[in-house]
């Protein structure tokens, strides 16, 4: 990128801010229902965003009854008072069930005690309940005025200069059971909490060849007990929406048999605290409990999770999407008029949109009217794209048909990993060896990359091979970087030798490069014109075709948890400044999203030059920051960000001119990036996207049938990745023209445009680009694109 695009990108984002201010109003922001890990996040994202924009931003307390009480219920909130709360689960706010505000009455004494603050502006942060109260008093609003103008509460003045209320709200709620958007606030934070039990539960299970029940969270909504089954590979899943068919203790009991047979040690089963029977019944955990002891006889133990799944910090997942969404929401109270219908923030694909809310809590209402009618598949239509593939993809992988129910195919698909390790290429081998399988084919693992496939290091892999893969990092397969280029008669030798009809390579740059490569020598080598497709997968999520890698999600947890355990002992020493490294290569999405979950001052990448001007400014920022409360700072460097401007420099340019104002430490963050076990996210996706991928292999063995096909086109050569708001699958010869091969970088990046999110939030003056869409979308735009949900 040169200085001409980047001052033109300058240019644009001011345009976009121009237009924007928030002088002379007030927003008043609230959380309400059940607290949810990120709420803190969207709150400090909301105040300071307002207070950016020249708003005067208030906190209320205790949700709607600290608006019904008022008094010190309301409080002009400072951009120091959301210091430090980044990284805390729950709210700091406060959340209760009100039902004053539920009568008109309270409604009454609310509206007064905003009026006198001069607040008509409401950022509410909850669940589908919180967000249709604040729709019915937005509607009231004018007339709950002229009431209190009438009993002599407040002149007629006050009812022309507040004669109207915005509206916006951001789904805070860990079921995920919200129509409209892909994940709520605190969705992925939860799932954490229960993949670390069900993680260390399985070790423990598996001592005592022991069967464990665990029950989670979800009354209504079977999103967690799902994606739970699908990112630790349970035996058996109970929902709310897609309650089992007639008859399923005993498809149950076998099932549970036929995996002990297959010498698994342990079987897990996940159970909604809201599942029931086709009849609308309860399946209560205790339930399968003794059905499971009377019939199998097996040691069976019941764990019940409960509000452990709500605590804790929140991922690093939670923390973008709520800074991402409160920004949003003040750009939308900034943007609205008195038409202007309340909206929800929400997030499709990996875009900020907004949506309706009136619809979308219709929605949400519908698939509970769908459950109570028995209309269960409606229900799970109307969850939406991401619950629907979610249950598609589990029941493929969690239920083998008998090998005589399955149609062969007669064709070998090989599967191999590339490149360095990223936690989640596990689980991606695993769902690709299953969906091959229920499809006929014969899977076969290629071991150590490219020079095990020359050296024909190929083994047939069946599905009980990869029992258990989900829960483990690295690559059990084995990977190196080494291209193929050097060995491609070895390698066309070993396909011709092993008769491989298709091939699905897991990994990342180096992956990319390989299968360019491989796509070159087609000409030469007629083995290689079969259908092949790459999953990409590394931390530095730097893969062209793809807004994210597997593996990237964990690599962020890391970081995220290292910088809150470094900031966390800044805080007893004060003044004192860390400079963290970062992985990534060229690419700078860790580092600067890493800034952003972190709550960072400055975070140096490769994508945006910088000088020792730049230098400067951050490190006099940092020494006006220790005249404040806040008295430390968070530095995030790539690797590769620029080769005089190394990290010992900064440390030691900081150290220099810091002294006597704040003291500096540095850490290399190194290969703990890489390493530990996948976050649920990277399970989830990775499961996901190669269930998709082996697919999309097969329906194009199913059209070559018989005609002896030779696969030479470019469409038959694809990378898999999600692109803005669809899962695409993208000719590798058409993604080479938008590669910047010298930096192992694409040569656009979405995650760009949060850079000046994350510099707002620290308080430093740029422009930020308003929004992806700063228009209401109807409900059910969908496109004609397969669409990603994440």
């Amino acid at each position: 990128m040169d200085d001409e695009d980047v001052a033109n990108r300058k240019v644009s984002f001011r345009k976009c801010l121009e237009h924007l201010s928030g002088a002379g109003k007030a927003i008043g922001v609230l959380t309400s229902g059940g607290d949810a890990q990120g709420m803190n996040a969207a709150v400090r994202a909301v105040v300071r965003m307002g207070i950016y924009v020249g708003a005067k931003v208030y906190f209320i307390y205790e949700g709607y009854q600290g608006m019904v009480d008022g008094d010190r219920n309301i409080v002009e909130a400072s951009w120091e008072s959301v210091s430090s709360i980044l990284q805390v689960g729950g709210t700091i706010i406060g959340s209760a069930r009100c039902k004053a505000f539920r009568t008109r009455e309270g409604r009454l004494r609310a509206a007064h005690n905003l009026v006198q603050r001069g607040i008509t502006n409401l950022c509410v942060i909850g669940g589908d309940g919180s967000l249709t109260g604040a729709n019915i008093f937005r509607k009231e609003w004018s007339g709950l005025l002229e009431e209190l103008a009438q009993n002599g509460e407040i002149d007629k003045e006050q009812v022309q200069k507040h004669s109207y209320l915005n509206v916006v709200g951001m789904v805070g709620s860990i079921d995920n059971d919200f129509c409209g958007t892909d994940m709520t606030i605190g969705t992925d934070s939860a799932l954490h909490r229960i993949i670390e039990v069900v993680d260390a539960i399985m070790t423990t299970a598996q001592s005592h060849q022991r069967t464990f029940v665990l029950e989670v969270m979800g009354r209504h909504c079977g999103y967690l007990a799902l994606v739970s089954a699908l990112a630790c590979g349970a035996d058996w899943v109970f929902l709310p929406e897609s309650p089992p068919e007639e008859g399923w203790q005993e498809n149950m009991c076998i099932k549970l048999s036929e995996n002990r047979a297959r010498k698994k040690r342990l079987n897990i089963i996940i159970v909604a605290e809201g599942a029931i029977d086709t009849q609308n019944k309860p399946i209560t955990s205790e339930q399968i409990k003794e059905l499971v002891v009377k019939q199998l006889g097996y040691d069976t133990r019941v764990t019940i999770l409960g509000h452990v799944q709500r605590g804790g910090t929140p991922s690093a997942f939670d923390r973008i999407l709520a800074s991402r969404m409160g920004v949003e929401a003040v750009v939308a109270l900034l943007q609205a008029t008195p038409e202007t219908p309340a909206c929800v923030v929400s997030l499709s694909g990996n875009q900020a949109v907004r949506l309706p809310l009136v619809e979308c809590v219709q929605m949400t209402q519908d698939v509970q009217r769908a459950m109570d009618e028995r209309r269960f598949k409606d229900a799970v239509r109307l969850r939406g794209r991401s619950f629907e593939s979610n249950l598609n993809t589990y029941k493929r992988l969690a239920i083998k048909l008998p090998d005589d129910q399955i149609v062969k195919s007669n064709c070998n698909v090989a599967i191999i990993n590339v490149g360095a390790p990223a936690a989640g290429m596990n689980a991606a081998v695993r769902s690709a060896v299953r969906v091959g399988i229920a499809d006929g084919h014969k899977m076969l693992a290629i071991y150590d990359g490219f020079e095990g496939f020359a050296k024909g290091q190929i083994k047939e892999i069946g599905w009980g091979d990869v029992g258990g893969w989900t829960g483990q990092g690295g690559s059990i397969l084995g990977t190196k970087r080494t291209l193929p280029g050097k060995s491609l008669e070895d390698i066309a030798a070993q396909m011709r030798k092993h008769s491989i009809n298709a091939l699905l390579i897991v990994g990342g740059f180096e992956a990319y490069l390989g299968l360019l490569e491989l796509s070159a020598a087609r000409d030469k080598y007629e083995e290689l014109c079969v259908p092949m497709v790459m999953v990409p997968a590394t931390v530095s999520n730097n893969v062209p075709g793809s807004d994210f890698s597997i593996g990237a999600d964990t690599a962020l947890n890391t970081i995220t948890d290292t910088c809150d355990r470094i900031k966390q002992s800044a805080s007893g020493t004060k003044r004192r400044v860390f400079i963290i490294e970062t992985m990534g290569g060229y690419c700078g999405y860790l580092a600067n999203m890493g800034g952003l979950a972190a709550g960072a001052d400055a975070a140096y990448i490769f994508e945006e030059p910088f000088d020792i001007r730049d230098l400067q400014s951050n490190v006099e920022h940092l020494t006006e920051k220790m005249k404040t409360t806040i008295q430390r700072g968070l530095v995030l460097r790539n690797e590769s960000c620029n080769e005089n401007y190394t990290t010992d420099f900064i440390y030691q340019l900081y150290s220099e001119e810091g002294k006597g104002v704040f003291d500096c430490r540095k850490n290399v963050l190194g290969h703990m990036q890489q390493g530990g076990a996948p976050s649920p996210f990277d399970r989830n996706f990775g499961t996901k996207i190669s269930a998709r991928a082996m697919q999309w292999i097969s329906t194009k063995l199913k059209e070559a049938l018989g005609k002896g096909k030779r696969f030479m086109s470019d469409d038959s050569i694809c990378v898999l990745g999600i692109s803005k708001r669809n899962l695409l699958f993208q000719p590798v010869a058409q993604l080479r023209q938008e590669t910047d091969f010298e930096h192992r970088i694409p040569k656009e990046q979405w995650w760009l445009k949060l850079r000046p999110l994350m510099k707002i939030l620290a308080k430093y003056k740029v422009s930020y680009e308003v929004s992806d869409s700063d228009q209401l979308e109807p409900m059910h735009h969908r496109g004609h694109e397969e669409p990603a949900a994440i």
